[in-house]
C-alpha cells in the first residue's frame, strides 16, 4: 500500500492539530518540565516512548481519557489542569460540528506564552535559588515590574 494513502484508497489529509490538543499538550509538557521529568521518565512510567510523549506534547496525537488519567497521576496534578488557563480563542477553534458554530472563522494562531523556551527556562532558573528569601524577592520584583509596565 503506498504511503499517505488510507485503505480507502483517498489520500490521506494532512490535519493540523486541534487547538485544545495543543493546549492539552502544552499544560503536559509544562508539568513535566516543572518537576524536571524528561519525557522518557514520563513515557516509561505510562508505558510509552519518549518519542509518543513529544507528539503528545506538540498536540499532533490526541490524548485519550485513560491516558491523560495515568499522566495525571504521575504528574500529581488533577485531571482539571490540562484544561485550566484555556483561553476563549483556543475553545472557539474548536470543531464547529461539535460546538455548533460552523459560520464561526478560525481565529489567527496564538503562541501561549506557557509554552515558550523562555518561559521554561525562566521558572527553571527561579527554582534554582536556593534561599527562599531571594526567590520570594525575585518573584516580587517580577509582579512589580510587570505593574509597572516596565520594559515597555
Amino acid at each position: 500500500m503506498p504511503r499517505g494513502r488510507k485503505v480507502s484508497g483517498r489520500p490521506a489529509r494532512k490535519r493540523s492539530p486541534n487547538a485544545i490538543d495543543i493546549h492539552v499538550g502544552s499544560r503536559i509538557r509544562l508539568r513535566r518540565t516543572l518537576l524536571g521529568m524528561s519525557q522518557g521518565k514520563l513515557g516509561d512510567a505510562i508505558g510509552l516512548t519518549f518519542q509518543q510523549v513529544q507528539k503528545y506534547e506538540r498536540g499532533a496525537n490526541r490524548v485519550g481519557s485513560s491516558r491523560l488519567f495515568d499522566m495525571a497521576r504521575v504528574l500529581d496534578v488533577p485531571i482539571s489542569y490540562f484544561f485550566d488557563e484555556m483561553s476563549a480563542s483556543t475553545t472557539a477553534r474548536s470543531p464547529a460540528r461539535l460546538s455548533g458554530v460552523a459560520e464561526q472563522k478560525p481565529m489567527a494562531f496564538e503562541l501561549d506564552p506557557m509554552a515558550k523556551r523562555e518561559t521554561l527556562e525562566l521558572v527553571r532558573a527561579y527554582y534554582r535559588i536556593t534561599d527562599a528569601r531571594v526567590r520570594k524577592r525575585v518573584f516580587e520584583l517580577t509582579k512589580s515590574l510587570a505593574k509597572t509596565g516596565a520594559g515597555h
